[in-house]
């Protein structure tokens, strides 16, 4: 698809920018505005796309939750193996679109892989996630950034407390859940590790504050995020935070999500996660 399209898109999920201005714009670059609303559902989630570990997989215990958080209750989606006993946990942040299914599909791999996977919906505290992905991300725009970091701390504390905890917890986010790892990292110092997929980085002032360790997954054609990435290794090296990054050459931001036919990149995100359940097993199981 051309990149002219790939970063309209970007710009009007993340900027955000008004739907009108985006369909004109987006007529442009197509060629008309019927050969524009044809290319909308190929850059938009697609909500039925197929998941990578069935809903009803039977190797795995997976439900609501609900539990308290800074703003009231907090819901989730919780997923493990069926039987486990004692094993660490991962937190699950969702992307700018909140708690859909492809975040829950994306929890139940991680809990496949062996770990208690939380993937909270972080607009709990405004009714929760709504089925129409715009309106999703005009909510998550609106959201009181420090109580949704102290959420955040709600559900690292959740996933510590189980009885069925080794109380060893790393987080896990996309696009916005990225940035809101990076944020959790500063925030709380018993974060094992976290994963950051395409997210901005934290306030750099802040960096010292990290004890995690961090895997960085970054797209080599998100200039928006990347601006900020040099600025950012100079950081964590300067504070000694242990760290590793991927840049991933000629793909597109979100390229993890494979409900986005338009963004998603197979090989580069079949990587990424493997190095991602690679280094949970090395951080919070070893």
């Amino acid at each position: 698809m051309d990149k002219r399209i790939i970063d309209l898109y970007d710009e009007y999920t993340h900027a955000p920018l008004d739907r009108r201005v985006f369909l004109e714009r987006l007529a442009t670059l197509a060629g008309g505005m019927g050969a524009a609303l044809a290319l909308v559902p190929l850059l938009q989630a697609n909500r039925a796309a197929a998941a990578v570990v069935a809903a009803d997989e039977t190797r795995l215990a997976t439900g609501r939750v609900a539990f308290a958080g800074a703003t009231g209750e907090l819901k989730g989606y919780h997923a493990r193996p069926s039987g486990a006993t004692t094993i660490p946990a991962v937190l699950v942040i969702h992307e700018n679109r909140g708690l859909n299914p492809h975040i829950e599909d994306v929890a139940r791999r991680v809990a496949f892989a062996g770990f208690s996977a939380l993937a909270v919906d972080f607009l709990s505290p405004v009714a929760g996630t709504p089925d129409n992905e715009d309106l999703a991300r005009e909510m998550i725009g609106k959201l009181d950034a420090a109580k949704t970091l102290e959420n955040a701390l709600a559900a690292t504390e959740w996933l510590r407390a189980s009885e069925r905890s080794t109380g060893r917890v790393g987080a896990v986010g996309f696009c916005w859940g990225g940035g809101l790892v990076g944020r959790l990292a500063v925030a709380d110092p018993k974060l094992n590790a976290g994963v950051v997929f395409y997210g901005r980085v934290p306030p750099l002032e802040d960096v010292p504050k990290i004890k995690a360790e961090l895997l960085l997954h970054y797209a080599g054609n998100d200039a928006r995020i990347n601006a900020d990435v040099p600025a950012f290794q100079q950081a964590l090296q300067t504070a000694g935070v242990k760290y590793a990054l991927h840049m991933y050459s000629g793909v597109e931001h979100a390229f993890h999500n494979d409900t986005s036919a338009a963004r998603y990149n197979e090989a580069a995100a079949k990587r990424a996660w493997q190095l991602t359940v690679e280094f949970f097993e090395r951080t919070l199981k070893g």
